[in-house]
Parts: structure tokens; sequence; C-alpha cells
């Protein structure tokens, strides 16, 4: 991975959009939800503390994540659709 974040951030692949319903009717592209988990592949050192030590990010590369559905910020690297978001916006870590 070529993005470090920084700070308390963290890089996350959504997971794709569901292409057919549990009844079978394909779902077109402007009416698909936003995917509210993923997998986060980056994460930064953590954020520093009124007082100046380091609060480590508690989620790791390879935890698949609940967030928000408009959380974090959109980027493409080298083809690949991620979002950067704060640790803040991430609600849950889902059981493997």
């Amino acid at each position: 991975m070529k993005l470090k974040p920084l700070a308390d951030r963290v890089v996350v692949r959504p997971s794709k959009a569901e292409e057919m319903t549990k009844g079978g009717i394909i779902v077109p592209d402007t009416a698909k939800e936003k995917p509210v988990w993923g997998e986060v592949i980056a994460v930064g050192p953590g954020r520093v503390s009124d007082d100046g030590k380091l609060i480590a990010v508690e989620v790791k590369v390879g935890d698949k994540v609940l967030y928000g559905k408009y959380s974090g910020t959109e980027v493409t690297v080298d083809g690949d659709d991620l979002l950067i978001m704060r640790e803040s916006d991430i609600f849950a870590i889902m059981p493997k």
C-alpha cells in the first residue's frame, strides 16, 4: 500500500454494493445503497493526547469494520476506490 495515513486515520476498502436483491432483481447503479462495511488496509500511528502521549488506534489491518454511511473521504489510488476516515467514524469491528 502506497498510502500511509496520519494520526488516527484509517484507510478502508469498502465492500461491493449488492448487484442483485434476494428476490433476484438486478439493482441499477443509481439505486445501489452505499456500503457501510469494509476491510481496513492501512492504519495511522494514533493521535497525540493533550498531555503529549500517543494513543494507539484500536483497529488493525485486516479487520472488517462497520462505519457510517457517509463517513470518510473517498479517494482512488492505483484504480482502487478507498475511504480515508478517522477511527472515531468506525462504529464496530465485525466478528470473523
